[in-house]
């Protein structure tokens, strides 16, 4: 049985915590009757830099709950560095990590089925979404083309997969030896080369708050997925230099 460690970020979600800590304790305790995993298992809340009252709620929950522990970065450093710090601090007393926003839009279904792919032998498990109903039209409009425009450029990544994923502590030891600052794990995760396979992934309404990834982040979220791993945006512009 491994240990389990669930790694969620959360900026400013303190209407969500309550929440979000009873389903995750109550879906441990599930795993922990079934077997599947070790009862040292445990939930880790990364606070990026909140200017609410997240991590005081992190704290009491804690206190609270054996389950439950946090981690407070220095200030906001985005999602992705928030998710990366988060399973970099477990890695050294997980067997697997499993990483889901805060909101739980994610189907704690699939996390349980992802707990079953990793006891098949696979070392990365990834949750793709098979129906975004929930999401706004923007959200859902712009994430799909922008899918399609990575695939476009030969980006290797998995299709409609955010950051809902397991990965176990042999992953994680070389994702740890990559360099990069600006991060997009969705790009530098599939070239790990790793046994993988997905689980679906059926995004459900937000319980309380609002989503926090604005389209200017988004936006900024795609440019460093693009610039990262593609040239093709350089030769299209010397291309059409040379043309004009």
């Amino acid at each position: 049985m491994p240990r389990l460690v669930i790694v969620s970020p959360c900026y400013n979600e303190e209407a969500i915590l309550a929440y979000s800590a009873r389903e995750l304790t109550s879906l441990l305790e599930r795993l922990i009757a079934a077997g599947k995993i070790l009862p040292t298992s445990h939930v880790l809340y990364v606070n990026d830099g909140s200017r609410d009252r997240t991590w005081e709620l992190i704290e009491e929950l804690h206190r609270e709950n054996h389950f439950i522990d946090g981690l407070c970065l220095a200030g906001n450093v985005g999602h992705q560095s928030a998710i990366m710090a988060g399973m970099m601090t477990a890695r050294d007393f997980a067997d697997a990590v499993v990483t889901i926003d805060a909101d739980l839009q994610d189907d704690l279904g699939a996390l349980e089925e992802m707990i079953d792919r990793y006891l098949e032998g696979y070392d990365i498990v990834y949750g793709v979404k098979v129906s975004r109903t929930a999401d706004p039209l923007l959200k859902r409009t712009s994430a799909l083309a922008f899918y399609r425009l990575q695939s476009a450029m030969g980006i290797r990544a998995i299709y409609n997969h955010a950051d809902f994923r397991l990965m176990s502590r042999r992953a994680l030891d070389a994702l740890a030896c990559y360099p990069e600052r600006n991060l997009y794990l969705r790009g530098i995760i599939p070239q790990l080369g790793y046994a993988s396979t997905t689980v679906d992934d059926v995004i459900s309404e937000r319980v309380a708050g609002e989503s926090k990834y604005t389209l200017r982040k988004m936006l900024l979220l795609a440019v460093d997925g693009i610039t990262s791993f593609t040239t093709r945006p350089i030769s299209w512009i010397i291309g059409m230099g040379l043309l004009c």
